[in-house]
């Protein structure tokens, strides 16, 4: 669809007759309530160029943290709040039901069910006050979800199943704990189902769906902007530069390799011998920015430090990797041994 057509197509909505000024306070009182003008105007600019009706709310406005390219005296990247407009999973549907080989979307099926426990604070009643107190709260979450989407292509009905983990998913309440957020805690199944089913559809519909993560994939979660990769030819041997903790595990991480109707096991990745004289593949990788928040709360209770890490393991903590995090934390249940 050329940006020409949408134009005119989002010209034609009756929403769209209205004075912009009148339609973002309709908008600002009903859909998107306290939002910024300036928020809801990226909403209209989004919509007039998709050619879509802003009244059925399409897309979100969902407040990101944002890398500012600056860091601080540790070295971590500074990052500030910004309002992002991204796509729902809602928009996803109708897009792929607009190109006329959509055949339908399976049930989502789950993996068993696990227990997350995580430090949260409640509040009690103690004399007659209200005490805020921490505590240890465990949940239970499913390990997996598997959603199935239909489509039919050159006159054959295709599949494109997607799997998606919990614990790669789930947004944390901030980045000091493991917690759930809210959502992510009300409605473990719900949300996971939403993202494997996104997910599905980019799969099937790559040329309508395009590649944005839906806002309710990105929920609660830290925006990413290091999504540039430089080719280098074969023969040129590339110079280190230095990484932030994002860039390194982007550069560690295996390309995405999907099958039709892949199975649980399947996404787990099931490693292959490199062939004779091949060099062996990169299977460790960094561990997310949620996973090291996990690690540095689990040090801070076992009473050890990264000096304590580094003589254990001779590492950092930028060198914990997905390959050895099990054995530092089972090292954290009783660092005397």
């Amino acid at each position: 669809m050329s940006n020409a057509l949408t134009q005119r197509e989002s010209a034609s909505l009756p929403s769209m007759q209205v004075e912009e000024k009148e339609l973002i306070d309709v908008l600002r009182n009903s859909l998107y309530p306290g939002a910024q003008d300036a928020s809801i105007k990226l909403v209209l600019s989004y919509c007039k160029a998709a050619g879509l009706d802003p009244m059925q709310k399409p897309v979100h406005i969902v407040p990101m943290q944002v890398s500012t390219g600056k860091k601080d005296d540790d070295g971590w990247d500074i990052k500030e709040n910004r309002d992002t407009i991204m796509p729902g999973v809602g928009l996803y549907r109708s897009q792929a039901e607009r190109t006329g080989l959509y055949a339908g979307i399976s049930e989502p099926e789950y993996g068993p069910m696990l227990e997350l426990t995580f430090i949260a604070d409640v509040w009690e009643n103690v004399n007659g006050k209200r005490v805020k107190r921490s505590q240890n709260v465990t949940m239970k979450y499913p390990e997996w979800c598997r959603v199935t989407v239909e489509k039919f292509l050159d006159g054959k009905l295709c599949r494109y199943t997607a799997v998606e983990y919990w614990i790669e998913n789930y947004a944390t309440k901030s980045n000091k704990t493991e917690e759930p957020n809210s959502m992510w805690k009300r409605r473990p199944r719900g949300q996971l189902a939403k993202c494997a089913e996104a997910q599905a559809l980019r799969k099937a519909f790559p040329g309508s769906v395009g590649s944005q993560p839906t806002a309710e994939e990105m929920e609660g979660k830290s925006l990413l902007e290091d999504d540039r990769t430089i080719d280098m030819p074969p023969t040129q041997t590339p110079v280190a530069q230095p990484q932030s903790r994002s860039e390194k595990a982007k550069a560690a991480t295996p390309g995405d390799v999907t099958d039709v109707d892949a199975k649980p096991a399947a996404a787990q990745g099931a490693q292959q011998a490199p062939a004779e004289g091949a060099a062996e593949p990169v299977v460790a990788k960094p561990i997310s920015d949620s996973m090291l928040t996990v690690l540095k709360k689990k040090m801070e209770n076992a009473g050890v430090n990264e000096a304590d890490l580094k003589r254990k393991f001779s590492i950092d903590l930028d060198g914990v990797t997905t390959a050895n995090y099990n054995s530092v934390t089972d090292w954290l249940k009783d660092p005397t041994q």
